[in-house]
């Protein structure tokens, strides 16, 4: 039997910096989780929006939206309305590209590509899915799902015999309780990513012992 409800927060929506929930929460939660994936301190941020969010960014704040989760602001900061002074601030170059022509899967879309002090890129693609919620679908070159509803970690790695297996001996011996695991890959044994979500935090302990095994690449956290 569905579980055909509505429940309190589908009716109210977050508590957020407007106007809309989704062009303005969810667009600002997308980014700040981009962050978090990203390691080092970004330079650069592109923003390239899809759908509905290319037709109307300005007009509903996406823009500032997005450029405020890139500085770790939640969607409720009210530092979001002034978010360009705060890029230059902090020395944060955004970009926009609007576009209206490449279909997508979700009206609400956006690609965001950060540039670190190095050099190195990394692309993230999220949508907004309604109420402040969303779900982040891309990861450079792998489609992935995942909503940071939980503290969840996304450990890149090759895609070899083991490496799951090591992972999830990690969990065991510091009693994580794992709400779920799922395995994301280019395609065999190359790159992948395992994404965990959990029902507690994680530990920077357990992040630096999961990268101590030679075939992961990366460790990030998205804590709640």
């Amino acid at each position: 039997m569905a579980n055909n409800y509505i429940g309190l927060f589908d009716v109210i929506g977050p508590v957020m910096v407007g106007p809309s929930s989704s062009h303005t929460s969810g667009a600002a939660t997308i980014a700040w989780m981009a962050r978090q994936i990203f390691s080092g301190t970004p330079v650069k941020a592109e923003f390239r929006l899809y759908g509905s969010f290319a037709e109307t960014y300005k007009g509903h704040g996406t823009d500032r939206a997005l450029i405020g989760g890139m500085l770790g602001y939640r969607s409720d900061d009210v530092r979001i309305r002034n978010a360009y002074m705060y890029a230059r601030k902090n020395w944060l170059r955004v970009e926009f590209v609007a576009d209206k022509e490449t279909p997508v899967s979700h009206p609400n879309t956006v690609d965001i590509v950060i540039t670190g002090e190095d050099g190195h890129t990394l692309l993230v693609r999220g949508e907004s899915i309604g109420g402040g919620r969303v779900r982040i679908r891309r990861i450079n070159e792998i489609e992935v799902d995942f909503n940071g509803e939980y503290s969840t970690m996304i450990i890149g790695h090759q895609d070899v015999t083991g490496t799951v297996a090591y992972i999830t001996k990690c969990l065991a011996e510091e009693s994580v309780n794992v709400a779920t695991l799922k395995l994301f890959r280019e395609e065999k044994g190359k790159k992948a990513f395992t994404v965990i979500e959990t029902d507690g935090s994680i530990s920077e302990e357990l992040k630096e012992k999961i990268l101590q095994y030679e075939t992961i690449t990366s460790v990030d956290l998205i804590e709640i």
